[in-house]
């Protein structure tokens, strides 16, 4: 840690804290920073950092005029006259704090040439106690841009740093080299950083509150974040924080390359920013160094995500906590691989009628145990992963406890009660754009304002266990939709500092589906999609309209259903399925997903029924299907009052018991 010197004198409490510093240097490791409780002034923090002389209160910088500190200065006010800059030296950082709060940081243009990542303190008059803090750079690479990070609080395996934190930014608590206990930071600046762990750091924050209005950067590097942990072998742990923040990414908490991040007993709301850059372009783009809102492509829209996970086999969990966004989503998973993403008793929701509870790629694992999801659009954004929806139980918290390293004493492990997963999601519950899997057990409900599943003709796979309790009520009737994939594509543009725009076009395929020469409808293939239910009612339709004979480069592909002691009251068929638009661009976003469905003898679009030991499907209306295999205790059935019929190739059949059949298959009911 580097050497701290004082150069207090110039400052009324100059004494007083110099003689915090003496205490400082005979008891290292000991407190580190301490200031006075909000209800009292404002106490700068880190009374030891060198500080320029200013020749009074009052610094004044003219238009053309550029003022380079080398030291960290305070003053009583500050004047920035437009085309008037104040700066740091080379290798350094500048933020300034008015009382205790960070402001007047403002980010460059996008197209500055280093992505719009460079801070300048903005032209206006600054008045109270104000900290002008100079501080070694935080370079943080993420592509083949560099992020300059300004943070209150940076801490690594030697412990907290103030060389490159911001101590005039921490009011109220103490920071030690090990924790920080009931800190407050404010920002009304853009980009800047609360507490920021790294470098196989061991550390905890408890109790602090957290508050960033304004602009982040980037969310694939934390950019601009409350909180972040970061690099192999860090461990952070976030217990009882209150973090509210609004701004264009202005995310709350970052996992990334490889750390551990437990968040526990803490509410977390990131709100949506009114100031999306002029140049950003109005449709955004799928450019990770750029992505500032979320690709309207998944059909919903907002400029930020509550959280984010990130990097190689990195672990973030959230335990007996809220998280929400106002739109976008609440927890995501993106630029990683063989991540594992947890939330046990844990409240997951959208604020703003549009957005995701979780999003999953890169081979991530999601374990929701005891949550309850209060969501927009989806509970899952599933783009090939494993996710799995169930009961906290003692034995499966416990497991998880062990296995990831969530830290809980047995106290907490105690208190933590038992609680079923209960999912509310305004539109799906799951879609699947690649393939993985989901499994749901326990007592966990699902309630979907209109389809349970969709799949846009990938091999997406459900699992439900209904032997506790387990239900699945869509509003629309409709529990699994298998279809093509509707989704515009991104567009590559030059001569943009970004590679990409989201101007695609979606557009309705009008010809009828031709039948391939090469897919079988009738059996089981690896990239069908599946799902299986036991011990369980359920009551909707299945459907499969993919089209197949090459369209959208696909052949075929089929929906394979399998029931064990279970019982199924719908229609199950393949269709022709059509939206209520012929054409989806970012003015009809909102279109995506939505389809009708008709049923309609397969053609590439094979249903696959099996019906095990002690199971039912009462039929309610026409069905197609490419086969059907029923066990010898499993039956078809007609409503009250009805009857049953089905044809093969055309032909009657009697529908029977440890019976199998194959070819085209129509059930109607009379």
């Amino acid at each position: 840690m580097a050497r701290r010197t004082s150069e207090g004198s110039n400052h009324p409490e100059g004494t007083a804290l110099l003689d915090r510093e003496v205490a400082y240097r005979a008891r290292p490791r000991a407190l580190l920073l301490a200031v006075a409780g909000l209800a009292a002034a404002p106490t700068f923090v880190a009374p030891a950092l060198a500080q320029a002389s200013t020749g009074g209160k009052t610094i004044r910088v003219g238009s053309g005029e550029t003022l380079e500190l080398t030291r960290t200065t305070r003053a009583s006010s500050l004047t920035i006259a437009a085309g008037g800059i104040v700066a740091a030296p080379a290798g350094h950082s500048l933020t300034l704090t008015v009382n205790g709060v960070e402001t007047g940081g403002k980010l460059s243009e996008l197209t500055d040439g280093h992505g719009g990542a460079t801070t300048v303190i903005a032209p206006g008059t600054y008045r109270g106690a104000v900290v002008l803090t100079v501080a070694e750079e935080t370079d943080v690479a993420f592509s083949d841009l560099v992020f300059p990070f300004r943070q209150a609080v940076f801490v690594d395996a030697d412990g907290v740093h103030e060389d490159k934190s911001v101590p005039s930014e921490v009011r109220g608590g103490r920071v030690t080299h090990t924790h920080a206990d009931d800190i407050t930071l404010l920002s009304r600046g853009e980009a800047f950083n609360g507490v920021y762990v790294s470098g196989g750091a061991d550390y905890t924050v408890r109790g602090p509150k957290i508050g960033f209005v304004g602009n982040g950067r980037c969310d694939f590097i934390g950019y601009g974040a409350a909180v972040v942990g970061t690099g192999k072998g860090t461990t952070l742990v976030v217990d009882g924080a209150t973090i509210r923040n609004e701004g264009v990414v202005r995310t709350a908490v970052i996992a990334d390359a490889t750390a551990n991040v437990v968040v526990k007993n803490s509410t977390i709301h990131c709100a949506d920013g009114d100031s999306v850059p002029a140049e950003y372009p109005e449709t955004g783009t799928g450019d990770t160094r750029y992505m500032i809102t979320v690709p309207w492509m998944l059909g919903i829209s907002g400029n930020v995500r509550a959280t984010n996970l990130l990097g190689a086999s990195t672990r973030a969990s959230y335990i007996n906590s809220s998280i929400s966004s106002e739109k976008w989503g609440a927890l995501s998973v993106d630029g990683g691989s063989g991540c594992t993403l947890t939330a046990i008793n844990s409240r997951i929701a959208n604020t703003g009628g549009e957005g995701y509870g979780s999003y999953a790629i890169g081979s991530v694992t999601e374990h929701f145990l005891g949550c309850t999801f209060d969501v927009g659009d989806y509970a899952l954004i599933h783009w090939g992963s494993s996710a799995h929806y169930g009961d906290s139980t003692r034995a499966a918290v416990s497991a998880l406890n062990d296995s990831l390293e969530l830290g809980l004493t047995h106290a907490e492990l105690r208190s933590l009660p038992v609680r079923p997963t209960v999912i509310d999601a305004g539109r799906f519950m799951v879609m699947w754009y690649a393939a993985g899997s989901v499994t749901i057990d326990g007592g966990t409900q699902v309630r979907t304002g209109k389809t349970a599943f969709i799949s846009k003709a990938v091999a997406g796979s459900v699992s439900v266990d209904g032997s506790q309790g387990a239900s699945i009520k869509p509003g629309n009737g409709v529990i699994y939709q298998l279809m093509d994939t509707d989704r515009p594509s991104s567009v590559s543009v030059t001569g943009k500092a970004w590679k990409t725009e989201m101007i695609g076009t979606y557009t309705e395929p009008t010809a009828a589906a031709t039948k391939s020469s090469t897919w079988d409808a009738t059996s089981v293939q690896s990239t069908d999609a599946r799902a299986s239910f036991t011990d369980i009612d359920l009551k909707g339709d299945f459907y499969n309209s993919v089209l197949g004979g090459g369209n959208a480069g696909l052949q075929g592909q089929n929906l394979s259903l399998t029931f064990t002691r279970s019982s199924v009251r719908g229609v199950i068929t393949s269709t022709s399925a059509k939206h209520r638009v012929s054409t989806i661009t970012m003015a009809e976003y909102r279109e995506i997903s939505e389809v009708t469905n008709t049923p309609a003898p397969v053609v590439n679009n094979g249903v696959i029924v099996t019906l095990g030991s002690w199971s039912t499907w009462t039929v309610t209306g026409t069905s197609h299907l490419s086969a059907l295999t029923l066990a010898s205790d499993a039956s078809v059935r007609a409503p009250s009052g009805r009857t049953v019929k089905l044809t093969v190739d055309g032909t009657p059949t009697a529908i029977e018991a440890g019976t199998s059949y194959t070819g085209a298959l129509t059930l109607t009911v009379a």
